[in-house]
């Protein structure tokens, strides 16, 4: 099991659905791998794999995520989502 706290980097932009539109997104980063990847906050636990319950952590900018992955691929799970979540995308 791999565990990392990552500082979510992603800007919200006006123009878009910032959460619905971050959020398909993780979910389709966390679906890449086969390891189990949990998002914790505020005392939630979240599947990264489901939609539906990655809806209601509403990651903003600047905000801490305890980021945990299980499996085969765990290293490379946690890496790719770090890198997600750490990358301003302009």
């Amino acid at each position: 099991m791999k565990k990392r706290d990552v500082i979510v980097k992603i800007p919200v932009s006006p123009e878009q659905s910032p959460q619905a539109t971050r959020t398909a997104m993780l979910v389709q980063v966390a679906n890449r791998y086969d390891s189990k990847i949990y998002f914790e906050i505020d005392n939630k636990k979240i599947n990264a794999k489901s939609i539906m319950g990655m809806m209601t952590l509403k990651l903003n900018e600047g905000e801490s995520v305890t980021v945990t992955t299980e499996g085969d691929d765990e290293e490379a799970a946690v890496k790719g989502i770090e890198q997600y979540l750490s990358t301003r995308v302009k």
